[in-house]
């Protein structure tokens, strides 16, 4: 782990000189700062592993400032200082998070016992962060760029990202990517996209589902100003705001088929032509397509373009479902109640192993999604310090476990989307605000797969209720 890095924040010149002397000649890296003001910058410009703040400076309560940064920086040790001994104080500072109390003036043997102790919390949390990042398949700075983390240490996710990896050595190359709701899609394009040459370039992410057909020629190939009735200035459409960039093309499967045509030709002439203009404009853009459906199966029923499903899966990555990768929900797990513990600004609850259990026998139709909303909520109203398996409402027997050898009597995506459809609609009353919300889809989508399955809206036999 290198040298840590102390801060020292007290008013006393002299006395940040000397301990940090002290400290410099017992192998750390010590950083001074006589004013709050400096402190706190030095904290926001500096990787600061230990702060030793004096409770008492110039105009400024420590007690408060300990307070901010235990807020601001809910990992940093802190050990505080102070020439007065006051009981109150060194209970406040020790419930704000203070991990020591020194009381001045301190032998230097003090200070540096005072530290090995915080230091072994340091070692501590830095292996936590190693098996963080271990358990994170992708680098920190991808991780920053897309802001979200891609955990996984099954091998099903591995040859995931390696084809990612691959994809993205390729900048040129489309791809389309398949596999349920909530497998994290979205997470994989972005991923695509910060690893390769194109990176420093926009990505524009587009939900097929969520344009009306008026307007998708205009929101993909942008128009001339009068072109049409609100048409009131120029615009770029997605192909030129993707120049040098990537068009990410979620729900794909989705998109009407005359749009596909002319998505085709943009595609292969890498030119398009603004609504209400004539003349041709070059742009350099690269697809990723992401769907839940088999574009094969609709290609074969004809609700999808051949030659469109070919210019875009040159490369061909599937996210398998949560369930068929159970390795991957104890990592998920452990991440999401660390990460949502933070932010809600609660101490880091343990896990209790009935709740795993019971986690990696559960179907998980919303896949990494739903584990995530459920831990958050979890979280949210745990009121003890460990969650249990009643925390998570797991519904149990409803979905069982993926077995290879277990005997489904649908496994037709189609046939199970149609179906799903249908329950939603009976259970909400046939309103399609509350079917689409409940299904995590756009209300015009949901159409959509309704006339592409053929059900009736509303059913007969039913009245209608919608809003």
């Amino acid at each position: 782990m290198g040298k840590p890095t102390v801060l020292i924040l007290d008013d006393e010149k002299r006395f940040t000189e000397e301990l940090s002397e002290f400290l410099q000649n017992s192998g750390f890296h010590a950083i001074e700062a006589n004013t709050a003001e400096i402190g706190l910058l030095k904290l926001k410009s500096e990787q600061i592993d230990l702060l030793i703040l004096d409770i008492r400076l110039n105009g400024v309560s420590g007690l408060d400032i300990l307070k901010d940064v235990k807020v601001k920086y809910p990992n940093l040790e802190v050990i505080v200082v102070s020439a007065h001994g006051d009981m109150d104080t060194v209970i406040n500072a020790m419930r704000m998070g203070a991990i020591d109390y020194l009381r001045k003036p301190f032998r230097h043997i003090d200070v540096q016992i005072a530290i090995e102790r915080s230091r072994k919390f340091l070692v501590l949390q830095n292996k936590i962060s190693q098996l963080q990042e271990n358990c994170s398949l992708i680098s920190k700075y991808i991780e920053e760029r897309i802001n979200r983390q891609f955990i996984g240490v099954s091998k099903q996710i591995n040859e995931v990202f390696e084809l990612a990896m691959t994809a993205s050595k390729y900048p040129d190359v489309n791809v389309l990517i398949t596999g349920e709701s909530g497998t994290g899609k979205e997470n994989i394009a972005r991923i695509i996209h910060y690893a390769s040459k194109r990176k420093d370039h926009v990505l524009c992410a587009v939900n097929s589902s969520a344009i009306t057909d008026s307007l998708s020629e205009s929101e993909f190939f942008g128009h001339k100003k009068g072109s049409f009735t609100g048409a009131i200035i120029d615009k770029k459409g997605f192909f030129e705001t993707s120049n040098k960039g990537t068009l990410f093309l979620d729900e794909i499967a989705d998109m009407p088929m005359n749009l596909q045509a002319k998505i085709l030709r943009a595609i292969e002439e890498k030119m398009i032509t603004r609504v209400g203009e004539t003349h041709q404009i070059a742009t350099d853009f690269r697809i990723i397509a992401a769907t839940n459906y088999d574009v094969e199966k609709l290609v074969e029923e004809k609700k999808f373009r051949l030659d469109l499903m070919y210019r875009l899966n040159t490369i061909h990555i599937h996210i398998p479902p949560l369930r068929e990768r159970p390795d991957d929900i104890e990592p998920l797990l452990n991440f999401f109640v660390a990460d949502f513990c933070n932010k809600l600004n609660k101490p880091i609850l343990s896990i209790d192993n009935e709740l795993i259990n019971a986690l990696m026998s559960y179907h998980f139709p919303g896949n990494v999604r739903e584990l995530k909303n459920m831990t958050n909520r979890a979280i949210i109203f745990c009121n003890g310090n460990k969650l249990y398996e009643h925390n998570f409402q797991i519904k149990a027997g409803t979905a069982p476990k993926y077995n290879n050898n277990s005997s489904i009597q649908k496994l037709n995506l189609h046939e199970n989307e149609a179906e799903m459809i249908r329950t939603a609609l009976q259970k909400y009353n046939n309103n399609q605000t509350a079917v689409s919300k409940s299904l995590g889809i756009q209300r015009m989508a949901l159409i959509r797969k309704m006339h592409k399955y053929g059900i009736q809206f509303p059913p007969k036999g039913h009245s209608e209720n919608t809003v």
